[in-house]
């Protein structure tokens, strides 16, 4: 089953899209464990996920962090630090 991605912000610009679905390798199972392995799978998710701890994620639409379960056939948006005005 697909885990569908959306991309926001800078993020989407270094990936070059701004969504994807995607089949997870089986150990991949939190929001950190995807996040290593969009930066070891191209050059544009190495761009894009650098710096791991600037990341921020919603899985299903709730915010979540690193240690958060990706479930699968489920949706994971990643985006960076956002700040009101």
């Amino acid at each position: 089953m697909a885990l569908k991605l959306s991309y926001f912000a800078w993020v989407r610009e270094r990936m070059g899209i701004a969504d994807e679905a995607v089949a997870l390798p089986d150990d991949v199972r939190t929001v950190a464990d995807l996040i290593a392995w969009l930066a070891a799978r191209d050059e544009a998710g190495a761009r894009a996920f650098a710096e791991p701890a600037r990341i921020r994620a919603a899985v299903d639409g709730h915010m979540a962090g690193p240690g958060a379960v990706v479930p699968r056939g489920g949706e994971v948006a990643l985006f960076p630090p956002v700040t009101g005005g």
